[in-house]
């Protein structure tokens, strides 16, 4: 795994009798002016906090350390990179989608999936917000269904008992792999959302968004919610079966429902085949995440799935057990159980 004991350099084996030394110094100075390795990474805004920590750390190990630029666009955004060779891994905060299944197949991409974490997607509220401690699906519903938009604008025609005040929406743009999960789980698959809201790839923009907005309500991965807990207030979700609020706990126990998700890595399969400092970097991205996951506000998976992930990965399975689609109300056992049929 350390790419200090791995050696760019090839031996010379023999020398021409016509080869002065001059030459041969130029020919070792171009060997050595050759750039290090170099790993593209986009993709999810959600999952970005956890690859970025992980590439630090990776590169803090490292003596001849590889170039790897981290960005994101969303999900969506990033998969559209992906599978047009842009990019050696994407971040995604869902399953890859059939439509980009095909792009990927057309151009030649296979990829090997990772789940990494799972996520309690949060629904938040500006700290003075006196009047709303929890919300129902079939309200989330009402507020940004597709035939909302201009007329579901004052938090009293949400509920009768909230004020007479402005609504003031704050979400992922539609390339976010959260805002499509979020989409299909509170308006199902055939729903489309409103479009009438400040939306940003940047969760740190909802953040400050919400937090500086009395008459606010937003929602975005549950780290950016850990990270600002002093600006923001999470709101608990009714699901038909008593309110719930986002937490490591009630993800692990399955009670977060429909808003827990798993969050994923995809890594193409020939760059990791044609890049060692790439399968380092996944292996090293396997052996650490429990703890990184966990550091920056997600819920790490039980230990058997990174166990599996990395055979898959040092096997080159290619391929996703998802179908093209989410699998709403999924939970952390059944995710593990789809990866060991796999």
């Amino acid at each position: 795994m350390n790419l200090a004991n791995q050696n760019p350099f090839k031996p010379l084996i023999s020398l021409s009798l016509g080869l002065g030394i001059p030459a041969l110094l130029a020919s070792c100075a171009q060997v050595q002016s050759q750039q290090p390795a170099s790993i593209t990474i986009d993709g999810s805004s959600t999952v970005y906090p956890i690859t970025e920590a992980v590439a630090e750390q990776f590169q803090s190990t490292q003596k001849n350390t590889p170039n790897i630029t981290v960005d994101f666009s969303g999900t969506g955004g990033g998969f559209e990179k992906f599978c047009a060779g842009k990019t050696d891994i994407s971040n995604a905060s869902r399953p890859i989608k059939t439509e980009e299944i095909e792009a990927c197949r057309a151009a030649g991409v296979r990829y090997i999936e990772l789940p990494i974490a799972f996520d309690a997607l949060t629904v938040v509220a500006n700290l003075n917000n006196d009047w709303l401690e929890s919300i129902t699906v079939e309200e989330l519903k009402t507020i940004w269904q597709a035939s909302a938009e201009g007329k579901i604008t004052r938090w009293n025609q949400v509920r009768e008992d909230f004020p007479d005040r402005p609504l003031n929406l704050f979400g992922p743009g539609s390339d976010s792999g959260t805002f499509d999960y979020f989409t299909e789980a509170i308006l199902d698959e055939s729903g489309t959302s409103r479009g009438d809201y400040v939306t940003s790839e940047d969760d740190e923009i909802l953040v400050r968004g919400v937090s500086q907005d009395p008459n606010a309500l937003g929602y975005f991965g549950f780290a950016y919610y850990e990270q600002h807990q002093d600006q923001l207030k999470a709101v608990a979700i009714d699901s038909g079966k008593g309110t719930v609020l986002p937490s490591r706990e009630t993800v692990e126990k399955a009670k977060y429902q429909p808003l827990a998700r798993p969050l994923f890595i995809y890594v193409n399969s020939a760059s990791a085949q044609d890049n060692d400092a790439l399968k380092d970097f996944i292996d090293f991205y396997l052996d650490r995440a429990p703890e990184i996951v966990g550091d920056v506000g997600y819920i790490p998976l039980p230990q058997d799935a990174y166990r599996i992930n990395f055979v898959r990965f040092n096997k080159g399975e290619v391929g996703t057990v998802f179908e093209g689609k989410s699998q709403f109300d999924l939970t952390i056992s059944e995710l593990l159980q789809k990866q060991r049929e796999f």
